[in-house]
């Protein structure tokens, strides 16, 4: 890990910071902290003290959170531009879940007193961090609702096409997810088991709907994936 100053324009970028007028973007830069961290490296623990609240430049960030049993599950992936830890500032003022960085990164971030006291003099901050937390939860209602009625095909389906569109770049090959994904991650986001997402994506390898070698994902068969979506 090193740190190093932030620039204005990575910083602006980030969903936080839209429509921030020039001179409270200086004023956010200016209290902001660079670091960058290997793959693998460990961004913060479950149950830790919040000291900071994150966002990611460069990179991605696996979140998840052990249960009573040790167990650990992937509760949510983490793109770049997109914040992270920020909610427990709000809540016990706790991590709720580890943050480790799935490929080499970079993210930028706020004291807790210092994110706080930018709020409050740049009211378009807040307004953008309540705009985040309320569309994190229209996706946390979609994969409850899916889990309740969906079968695990169809999940798995959805969550394929939720990454993709967060993360996913177009290619010659078709829309390739933007980070490494273990079959493990993909059963804990859909809610199924490893065996089940196993097995349906070596079927749709087989159809020719995804290509998957050392855990980076292309979709090459978007209209069939979103027709299996959407039944």
């Amino acid at each position: 890990m090193r740190d190093s100053a932030p620039e204005a324009r990575p910083v602006a970028s980030l969903a936080l910071f839209h429509d921030l007028p020039p001179d409270a973007l200086k004023d956010v830069v200016a209290l902001a902290r660079v670091r960058f961290y290997p793959r693998g490296a460990r961004i913060f623990d479950q149950g830790e003290r919040v000291e900071r609240a994150h966002a990611l430049l460069g990179g991605a960030v696996r979140i998840s959170q052990a249960g009573s049993d040790g167990e650990q599950v992937v509760i949510r992936f983490i793109g770049p531009g997109e914040i992270f830890g920020s909610v427990a500032i709000y809540t016990d003022g706790h991590y709720p879940a580890d943050a480790v960085a799935m490929t080499d990164a970079m993210e930028v971030s706020w004291s807790h007193g210092d994110l706080i006291a930018l709020m409050e003099r740049h009211s378009r901050i807040a307004i953008n961090m309540v705009t985040i937390i309320g569309k994190r939860l229209a996706v946390l209602q979609d994969r409850v609702r899916e889990l309740a009625t969906q079968r695990a095909e169809r999940r798995i389906a959805n969550t394929l096409l939720r990454l993709a569109r967060q993360t996913g770049r177009t290619t010659e090959a078709g829309r390739e997810i933007g980070f490494p994904l273990r079959r493990k991650d993909i059963a804990d986001i859909s809610g199924t088991t490893l065996y089940t997402v196993s097995r349906t994506l070596t079927q749709w390898g087989r159809k020719g709907w995804i290509i998957s070698d050392n855990q980076q994902l292309t979709l090459r068969a978007l209209p069939e994936i979103e027709g299996l979506a959407e039944e």
